[in-house]
C-alpha cells in the first residue's frame, strides 16, 4: 500500500484513456504511477513537426468537451486554463462524384437551406431523424455514461426487457434507423457515415448508433487551439499537478500475478514496480497476448469483440490553398454498401472509397508555413488479417487511388502541391500503438457479433486489473474513452468498499 493507506495503482498505456484515469484516480487521493512507452503522452492522439508543417496524426474531430471538463472541474481546475477549444463552422462539406456538395452547419437557418438543396422535404425529414437521434442518445446518457453499463443483461436489468428494445430501436441497422426517416439517398450516406467515429458499418452496426448525429449537433463539433495534441499536453499538465509520475520510454513486458491478483509490471528494462491496482490502456486482446501468458481461453472468449477497421492515413503538406475546402469534408464512394462490404466483409481495398479529409488550416493557419496548408486523408480500409494479406505494394496504390480521386473530385493537380508527406499504413498503427491487429478505433459496432457492446472494463482473468480505452466500454472516439478513464476510477471505488 502506498503511504497514505490507500492502494497504489500502476496505468498502462498514456492515451486519453490512461491518462483520464489516472487523473481520476489522482483525484480520489490515489498514487498513480503513468507508464508509456513512447515519447510522449496521448496515444493515437499524437503529433508530428515536419518541415514546417504540424501534423496532427490522431483524432482531428472534438465532441462532447463537458467529458473532458469533467476532469479539470472535479479538481478545482478551469479547463479553458490547460485547453483552448474553438468551434468549427460548417461542421462538415459533403463532396458527390455528380459534383454536387452540401454542408452540415451548427446554424439552423443554414442547415435547412443546406438540406432545401436536396429536396422541397429533406429539412423536415431531417428535423424528425435528430428528434430520433436526440432520443437515443438521451438513453445511453442515463445509462451507459452516466452508470457504466455493459452487458445486455445489466441494460435489461437498469430498463426492462420492452423498454430496452424500444428505446434502442433493437431490431435494426443505423442504415435502416436512418432510413425510416430519410428519403434523399446523398444524406442517407452521410448520415450513414458517422460511423466513423467507431470505425464500423452502418449496415452492421446497431441502430443505436444514430445517437452519433446528436452528439455532434447536440453538443457541437470543436477544434483545439494550436492542434488536436494539446488536449494530451493539457491533461498531462493536470496529471504532474495531481501528483501522477508520469514515466515515458518505459514499455511494461509483463504483468506479474499471483493467486488470481496482479501484483507487479516488469518493464522492457527488467526492472520491477509493484501496483495493488492495474489499469491497462493497452488494449485488451494484445495485452492478454503480450503481458499475460497463457491466456488462450480468455482471448477466445473475447474475440465476438472484432477490431474495428483501420485506414490508409496519409499527412500532406502542400504548396497550395484549396479554398473549395471546409476544416472537415468527406467525398464519397459512388456505391457506398459497395465501400463497406470491401472494408468490412471482403476485407479488400475499397476500389472507391469514402475519402475523409482534414484541412485544419481553414482554422488554424500557423499549422502550416505561408501559402501552405495541410490535408490530412483518411480512408477507412480493413484491419490486418493473416487470412486476408495486404501488400506494400497494395497499399501504395490505394494511395494514388485515392488521390486520383480527389483531382477529380476538384482538388486540382494535389499531387503536384504535394511537399510533405506522412504516409502510415494498419502495420505502422499496430507497431506504433499496439492496437490490435492495427485498428484505429477499438472494438467494432456489430449488432450481430457484440451487439454494439465492447469489453468489460474489468478483467475476467485478474481481480484487480481494469482496461480503459477504445477496445472496452463506452468505445472509441476521444470523449469515449477519456469517459472510460472516469467510468474505471468508480468501479475500482465501488469495488475498494
Amino acid at each position: 500500500m502506498s503511504d497514505n493507506n490507500k492502494p497504489h495503482i500502476v496505468v498502462i498505456g498514456a492515451g486519453l484513456g490512461g491518462l483520464s484515469a489516472a487523473i481520476s484516480l489522482a483525484s480520489e487521493g490515489f498514487s498513480v504511477e503513468l507508464l508509456e512507452k513512447n515519447d510522449k503522452v496521448g496515444g493515437k492522439l499524437n503529433i508530428l513537426h515536419k518541415d514546417g508543417f504540424a501534423f496532427d496524426l490522431g483524432p482531428s474531430i472534438l465532441t462532447m468537451p463537458h467529458i473532458f471538463q469533467k476532469l479539470f472541474t472535479r479538481v478545482g481546475k478551469n479547463m479553458a486554463d490547460y485547453v483552448q477549444i474553438q468551434t468549427v463552422e460548417p461542421h462538415w462539406r459533403n463532396f458527390f462524384v455528380d459534383g454536387s456538395r452540401f454542408d452540415l452547419s451548427s446554424e439552423p437557418e443554414r442547415m435547412k437551406q443546406e438540406l432545401d438543396k436536396l429536396g422541397p422535404n429533406t429539412a423536415q425529414e431531417f428535423e424528425r431523424f435528430m428528434a430520433y437521434s436526440k432520443q437515443l442518445c438521451e438513453v445511453i446518457e442515463e445509462g451507459f455514461f452516466a452508470h457504466g453499463l455493459e452487458s445486455l443483461s445489466e441494460v435489461v436489468q437498469h430498463y426492462g426487457v420492452v423498454k430496452s428494445l424500444l428505446k434502442f430501436d433493437a431490431f435494426r441497422s443505423m442504415d435502416q434507423g436512418v432510413k425510416r426517416f430519410i428519403k434523399n439517398p446523398k444524406l442517407v450516406d452521410v448520415l450513414n457515415y458517422f460511423i466513423k467515429y467507431v470505425g464500423s458499418s452502418p449496415y452492421d452496426a446497431p441502430a443505436l448508433m444514430n445517437l452519433l448525429p446528436y452528439i455532434q449537433f447536440g453538443y457541437g463539433l470543436w477544434y483545439i487551439k494550436g492542434g488536436m495534441y494539446g488536449m494530451a499536453q493539457g491533461l498531462e499538465k493536470l496529471a504532474l499537478e495531481l501528483g501522477v509520475k508520469v514515466h515515458l520510454n518505459t514499455e511494461v513486458a509483463e504483468i506479474q500475478h499471483n493467486n488470481g491478483r496482479a501484483t507487479a509490471v516488469r518493464l522492457k528494462n527488467h526492472q520491477i514496480l509493484n501496483a495493488d491496482i492495474l489499469v491497462s490502456n493497452m488494449e485488451v486482446i494484445p495485452a492478454y497476448q503480450q503481458l499475460l501468458s497463457a491466456q488462450d481461453k480468455e482471448i477466445k472468449r473475447v474475440q465476438k469483440f472484432a477490431p474495428s477497421c483501420s485506414g490508409l492515413v496519409l499527412h500532406l503538406g502542400v504548396d497550395k490553398i484549396y479554398p473549395q475546402l471546409a476544416h472537415h469534408n468527406f467525398f464519397y464512394s459512388a456505391n457506398s454498401r459497395e465501400h463497406f462490404n470491401a472494408v468490412f466483409h471482403s476485407k479488400r481495398l475499397s476500389e472507391d472509397p469514402t475519402i475523409y479529409l482534414v484541412a485544419p488550416c481553414k482554422s488554424d493557419p500557423n499549422q502550416a508555413p505561408a501559402n501552405c496548408e495541410i490535408i490530412k486523408v483518411l480512408p477507412h480500409i480493413p484491419h490486418l488479417d493473416p487470412k486476408h494479406p495486404v501488400s506494400a505494394e497494395d497499399y501504395a496504390a490505394l494511395r494514388e487511388r485515392v488521390l486520383i480521386k480527389l483531382e477529380n473530385m476538384g482538388l486540382t493537380d494535389l499531387r503536384k502541391h504535394i511537399v510533405c508527406e506522412e504516409y502510415w499504413t494498419p502495420l505502422d498503427i499496430q507497431a506504433k500503438y499496439y492496437s490490435n491487429q492495427g485498428a484505429i478505433y477499438g472494438v467494432v459496432a456489430d449488432r450481430f457479433k457484440n451487439l454494439g457492446f465492447k469489453n468489460p472494463q474489468r478483467s475476467n482473468v485478474l481481480k484487480n486489473l481494469y482496461f480503459v480505452g477504445g477496445s472496452v466500454n463506452p468505445g472509441g472516439g476521444m470523449p469515449m474513452v477519456t469517459l472510460s478513464g472516469q467510468l474505471v476510477r468508480d468501479k475500482i471505488l465501488a469495488d475498494l468498499q
